[in-house]
């Protein structure tokens, strides 16, 4: 599988709705992230489902490195 592109070297700060699902662009290309827009098409990748527990402010990552996807772990920090 190929490596994602690095859509961003920090996250997206994103207010989420308690009970919607977020589809989460896993190979970078979308130009709506941190979200899917149906780029990967053809690629190895498909787009993370995130269902939100509650409202409020969430940290999704945009370097696609994070051990924690759709989530940022603080990845980007250690990016060339």
């Amino acid at each position: 599988m190929d490596e994602p592109v690095i859509a961003g070297r920090a996250p997206s700060v994103v207010e989420v709705k308690a009970g919607k699902k977020y589809f989460w662009c896993a190979c970078g290309k979308s130009k709506k992230q941190p979200f899917c827009d149906g780029a990967h098409k053809g690629t190895g990748f498909v787009p993370l489902p995130y269902d939100a527990a509650k409202d409020g402010q969430v940290y999704f990552c945009d370097c696609k490195q994070s051990s924690r996807k759709p989530l940022c772990d603080g990845s980007h920090n250690k990016l060339d």
